[in-house]
Order: C-alpha cells, then structure tokens, then sequence
C-alpha cells in the first residue's frame, strides 16, 4: 500500500496562507509568489520536488482549496486550475453540503466527501490502490489528518518570508515526535520532508 503524504509551502513563520482568502485573492491577503515562485521561477532546481507534488494516486483537499463558494453550492464552480487541472486522478473534497462529482479534462474528476476525513482517505484508497495518496491542503486539511495519525509523511517547503497571520501548519495538531528524514535548501525554499514515529 502507497503511503498517504502532503507537500505544502510555508512562509518561515509557518503560514500557507494569508488572512481574508476570497475568489480574486485564493491565498488571502499576500503577494502569492512569495509562497510559490520557487514552482515556476526555480523550476530547474527544484523540478524533483514538483513533479512529486502531483505524483500520487488520488488527492484529497478540503473545500477551500478547491475553491471560494461557502455554504450551500450556490454557483458553477469547477476549482481554480481551468479545465485541465493538474491532478490527472481522483480529487475527494472534504465539504459540508453534497454536490455531485465534476468530470475534467485530463483524468481528473473531483468527488465531494460529506462524512469526514477517514471516510475521504478510505474513498481514495480504493480508488488509487497502491499508489500514495496526497493531502493537498489547505493547512486546516493537512492538520485534520496530522492530528489524527493518518500522514505519513509531511513535505514542508519552507519559503524566505513572513506573513504574520492566516492558516497555519500545524494549529490545533496534538503533541507528536516527528522524525527529519531530509532536509535541501535551494535559492527560493528549503524543502524538508518528516515522517511520523
């Protein structure tokens, strides 16, 4: 069986986002690139940690990341990434309020999971097989999953910035050892990547 990661940029103080996240600014208010330059910008040197990003069976995101409606699903919205989101696989979203599954190009299709995070996980699990299954995020995501034993292996990508505010890796995640299984900086990030005792 695959193991169940995540891999989310961090500013140094430990935020994947900023305060106020809304449709025109989806990582609150914070100029982006200072989370994520090093995807596009550094892509050379840091090409292995990207395509690992998306090199999963099945995903699993909580209902911000895919997207700014709240409540009720009161509008047509299918993610932030166009039609052809980078997945190429199943997406469960974690929500509140049922909808039906989005079919998109590219292999992806999100499903949306109304019963809880073990239920999302064994979802994704049938659905991948042996491959790894990736938490996505948002942060309030990866520590739903950190806080209940079911991450395997977290991928911090620890960015040369502060934000002072918004959702952070970590909040709200129970006393837990961590072993450093690798550590590599380069010019935008420093990747570190820590497995669970």
């Amino acid at each position: 069986m695959g193991i169940v990661y995540s891999d989310i940029s961090v500013s140094a103080d430990g935020f994947a986002t900023g305060l106020d996240q809304r449709e025109e600014a989806p990582f609150g208010d914070i100029d982006e690139s200072w989370l994520h330059s090093w995807m596009f910008d550094a892509y050379e040197e840091n090409s292995a940690e990207v395509d690992a990003i998306v090199d999963s069976g099945a995903t699993i995101m909580g209902r911000n990341m895919f997207g700014p409606v709240r409540g009720e699903w009161d509008r047509d919205w299918r993610g932030w990434w166009g039609p052809n989101p980078p997945y190429h696989g199943p997406v469960f979203v974690l929500t509140h309020h049922p909808h039906d599954s989005i079919e998109m190009e590219g292999g992806t299709t999100f499903h949306f999971v109304t019963d809880g995070i073990e239920a999302a996980l064994e979802r994704a699990r049938v659905a991948t097989g042996e491959r790894n299954i990736s938490i996505a995020g948002g942060a309030r995501t990866v520590n739903q999953f950190l806080a209940a034993g079911l991450l395997d292996e977290l991928r911090m990508h620890v960015t040369p910035c502060i934000l002072g505010a918004g959702e952070r890796v970590f909040d709200g995640v129970p006393p837990q050892r961590l072993v450093r299984t690798s550590v590599r900086a380069t010019s935008l990030v420093t990747h570190m990547t820590y497995r669970r005792l």
